[in-house]
């Protein structure tokens, strides 16, 4: 029988505002701080900024670079690149100018949103493909124009949501994935739409208009996704008033908003739970609380049972599988010890989607052997945008590899047990040693590094880096490195401490292998950093 060929149309994700405008029309969609959008509001705004943008030479297909803190324009701009059937392209905005301009041309950006307070990141990103730069928020003085003033002129416009089918791209979703500088992982509108339904129904069953959530990340990575999912039911998004992560004033919102969901990283919750503001306000509202993007001690877990109940829900998931690979459900979280609890686990395979643990043949083994975990399912992304190399490693047999290494035990539930890579995850955010080891080689002085994660009670992991001085010149001073280090990579990123060897462990090959440098700082006892203040 011959296969069918037929177009894939699928909705395009802005219609999801276009649903709430019509049914929810009054009802608050968007909070931040005095400030409150209704739905029929939001749409609005994201058809005179779709209208701006149009008028700009914005199409299907073109990218949008989009560099910006938390905001309604952040949050407007996905949407309106949604509905041209365009391209958006969010970006960490803690990022230096340089990769930041490094993500506009690998991305092959048409348009950059910036926010005001970056003006040395617009500067750094000009020429190529690009051709207009917009300002977001009121400061600043670059720019064209702002999104205040497009989306003023623009007021009005109705801008219908333009035709897509499965595999047109929505969302270039930056990510190192396994090695190396960032990629741009392909997410389209199909693979979306079965992300926020998988994410519906894995993670917060039950959500209704009547919900709120609170977002306590960056909007651009996986904030912005489980913000698509409360679109998708009308509830209601609440962003924190200021950029500093103030816990007093996210128990006020939870309290003052009947905030239900809101998705973290388990060095947030770990601080939220450990704050007295936990038993200062009314925190019954909420009946899922996320965590994911790096595991969680044992002893965090528990303390978040006893001061939330039991709400925390746990997910794995890489930005190139869109988060949807196990769910450790509320449900399953046990506060005492014992078989039921499962430590260690990050749970069973989500809704629709497949985990093999695979050897180095990519053979499938059995209940408890350790592998590496890999994944099929619709929630997988397209591929890599211009990166024929890094998808022929990503995948093989159809299978995508995570690069993370673990194993199932006989009832499905996944064990992560280490990574195939050096790269470590600290405060949820993936950190790979190269790019920083590069910068510090930049330093006159230093003519070997190695950088490596190494655990840490508040953080899950924190980077050290060890160097060897170039032969001939001063020793360095972990103040004068650090002071060095500082402009070159952002804070989350700097290494805790620097340490000062005459040479590094190497292999037969002359290579410098991470386990040996690991296991000569803890022969030298330096592992336990908040007790070791020497190299």
């Amino acid at each position: 029988m011959q296969p069918l060929r037929m177009s894939r149309r699928v909705m395009n994700l802005a219609h999801m505002l276009t649903q709430n405008a019509r049914r929810f029309g009054g009802r608050a969609g968007f909070v931040w701080g005095d400030k409150s959008w209704t739905w029929r509001e939001i749409d609005a705004q994201v058809s005179a900024l779709a209208a701006a943008l149009a008028a700009r030479g914005i199409g299907k297909g073109d990218r949008i670079l989009v560099h910006s803190k938390n905001g309604d324009e952040m949050f407007a701009s996905m949407f309106a690149a949604f509905r041209l059937g365009a391209v958006w392209v969010p970006t960490n905005f803690r990022l230096m100018p340089d990769e930041v301009a490094y993500l506009a041309q690998a991305s092959g950006a048409k348009g950059f949103l910036c926010h005001g307070d970056f003006p040395e990141h617009a500067a750094a990103v000009s020429g190529g493909s690009l051709q207009f730069t917009w300002r977001v928020g009121e400061e600043g003085s670059f720019g064209e124009t702002t999104v205040a003033k497009a989306v003023a002129a623009n007021a009005g416009a109705a801008v219908a949501n333009v035709a897509v089918e499965h595999d047109d791209p929505c969302w270039f979703f930056f990510t190192s994935g396994t090695t190396g500088r960032s990629k741009a992982a392909v997410l389209t509108h199909g693979q979306m739409g079965f992300v926020v339904t998988n994410h519906l129904a894995d993670l917060t069953p039950g959500t209704t208009e009547a919900d709120a959530s609170l977002v306590v990340a960056p909007l651009s990575h996986g904030a912005g996704v489980h913000q698509l999912m409360q679109t998708a039911r009308g509830a209601r998004t609440v962003l924190l008033p200021t950029e500093k992560f103030d816990i007093n004033e996210a128990f006020r919102l939870i309290e003052t908003h009947r905030v239900s969901n809101l998705f973290t990283v388990p060095t947030i919750l770990k601080m939220m739970v450990e704050h007295p503001a936990v038993d200062k306000f009314d925190h019954s509202s909420l009946r899922y609380v996320i965590y994911a993007g790096a595991p969680m001690y044992r002893e965090d877990q528990k303390t978040a049972l006893q001061k939330l109940g039991k709400v925390i829900v746990q997910y794995f998931g890489l930005g190139e599988v869109t988060g949807n690979i196990t769910v450790y459900p509320a449900a399953l979280h046990e506060l005492e010890d014992g078989p039921r609890a499962r430590v260690g686990t990050c749970g069973y395979e989500r809704t629709g989607m497949q985990v093999s643990i695979q050897d180095d043949e990519g053979r499938e083994l059995g209940p408890n052997q350790s592998g590496e975990i890999c994944v099929i399912g619709p929630a997988v992304f397209a591929g890599y945008h211009d990166n024929p190399e890094a998808n022929a490693k990503a995948f093989r047999n159809g299978w995508f590899r995570t690069g993370d290494l673990g194993h199932m035990d006989e009832e499905g539930f996944v064990y992560i047990t280490g990574r195939a890579s050096d790269m470590y995850i600290s405060g949820g955010s993936n950190i790979y040693p190269r790019e920083i080891e590069e910068k510090i080689l930049t330093h006159p002085a230093v003519g070997e590094v190695a950088v490596l994660g190494v655990p840490d009670p508040t953080w899950g992991e924190v980077g050290v880096a060890v160097c060897v001085p170039r032969e001939g010149e001063k020793p360095v001073s972990e103040a004068e490195m650090a002071a060095f280090l500082s402009p070159k990579v952002p804070r989350y990123k700097m290494p805790k401490r620097f340490f000062f060897w005459e040479a590094l462990p190497k292999s037969g090959y002359g290579k410098i292998p991470k386990r040996l440098v690991r296991d000569e700082l803890e022969a030298r006892g330096l592992l336990d950093l908040d007790k070791k203040q020497a190299g």
